[in-house]
């Protein structure tokens, strides 16, 4: 009984999608016009691309892993990136990217993890502080030219000994060079001298800023559960997301899907022609997202860990070959299958003839046939045979008799 229940239903999937695939292309059981299938096909794209448009607007309102949990805040918690000796450079870059850039996006606070909430929100109020940011980029210059000056004096220090090498082995010749060298080095090392000085009195200013103070004090005050319970919020984030993104994205596609899949249904059982040809295109075009995001989410959750885990596997067995011998297989089974496509569906004899028969071309050779033609005069191939019900000509690779109308 439920096997034949099974059946049943597996014939009503395969009638629906055949009247699918009909409406796609037929009105009123007669093919569109090209104009008209022009007009189409301009909708569908303006439609899929609206839909694609709409979804990343809608999916983009789920707030992300680097939402919760930015990448500064896994440096700071996670790595302990962040020290005494570094702290300055690591929060400049970030405060000068900020003050910098020309484009903002609004970052979602309320989603922010317990752990991340502190540090972001002082960060983001040192962001804000102008007259803060701009000691953060004076600093930030005099430490470009300070290393600048370091290159410099490197290279000066290289000549002089060089030339006072060559100076001793000369005896005591191009002790003017050796002396202008060593005055360089003696002003660079000067100037170099001046500008750790400004950054040291600049550094001495940002760390006696209350909220830089503060942000310090928290930096010290971490403990190990905290990074533990950040590295295990971390791994459930990044394990479900791709899961509330899905049904994120199913709240956008199933409601429209539904909508035009009721008006086709409709269309179709009132015999509405141009609405059921129109609710098809559309009905399969709201389709075509839903199919891959499913396909999408199931392959970030097992095939690409899978993946992963099987690569690594096989690097530790110094085994990776087999990995591009599977990749190789692939290849050749997808072209396989794309070949079977295009030569069994696409290209098959069927529409071949079918193409003939309508262009008025020999059957056999496909070459264009003089008016009235029972034989082909090329290869002489005979165009007709008797009906097996009206025992009148019809057409040898002809589908029906073009007679009586019966199946051949």
């Amino acid at each position: 009984m439920l096997f034949k229940e099974g059946l049943n239903v597996i014939g009503r999937i395969k009638d629906r999608l055949s009247r699918i695939r009909t409406n796609l292309t037929r009105l009123d059981d007669q093919p569109i016009s090209k104009a008209a299938l022009v007009v189409i096909l301009f909708l569908d794209i303006f439609i899929l691309t609206s839909v694609f448009n709409g979804l990343d607007e809608h999916t983009r309102q789920l707030p992300a892993p680097d939402d919760s949990i930015p990448y500064f805040c896994r440096d700071i918690v996670i790595n302990r990136d962040w020290t005494p000796t570094n702290r300055i450079d690591n929060l400049s870059g970030i405060i000068i990217s900020y003050s910098n850039s020309y484009y903002r996006i609004e970052e979602k606070k309320k989603n922010r993890h317990p752990v991340c909430a502190p540090f972001l929100d002082l960060v983001d109020q040192i962001k804000d502080d102008k007259e803060l940011a701009a000691v953060f980029e004076e600093r930030s210059k005099f430490d470009r030219e300070s290393k600048d000056l370091q290159r410099k004096i490197g290279d000066l220090k290289g000549a002089y000994d060089t030339s006072l090498l060559e100076t001793i082995a000369r005896q005591k010749e191009g002790q003017a060079n050796v002396d202008q060298i060593k005055k360089d080095l003696q002003e660079k090392t000067n100037t170099l001298n001046t500008l750790r000085g400004q950054i040291d009195a600049l550094e001495l200013k940002i760390n006696g800023n209350g909220k830089v103070r503060l942000l310090w004090e928290k930096l010290q005050g971490l403990q190990q559960t905290d990074r533990e319970r950040l590295r295990a919020d971390l791994r459930s984030i990044y394990f479900w997301f791709p899961i509330k993104r899905l049904g994120m994205q199913m709240l956008f596609l199933l409601p429209l899907f539904a909508i035009f899949y009721a008006w086709n249904d409709a269309s179709i059982r009132k015999s509405r022609g141009i609405q059921a040809l129109i609710s098809t295109h559309l009905m399969v075009v709201s389709f075509i997202p839903i199919f891959f995001k499913i396909i999408e989410t199931v392959y970030d959750i097992i095939p690409k860990k899978l993946l992963k885990k099987l690569i690594e596997l096989l690097e530790s067995l110094k085994l990776v070959a087999i990995w591009y011998y599977f990749v190789i297989a692939l290849a050749v089974a997808a072209a396989l299958f794309i070949i079977y496509i295009f030569q069994k569906k696409l290209f098959s004899r069927e529409k071949l003839m079918e193409r003939r028969i309508a262009k008025g071309q020999c059957q056999q050779c496909g070459k264009q046939l003089p008016p009235g033609s029972q034989a082909c005069p090329f290869c002489g191939f005979a165009q007709f045979k008797a009906c097996s019900s009206c025992d009148r000509p019809t057409l040898v690779s002809g589908k029906y008799c073009r007679e009586c109308g019966k199946a051949q």
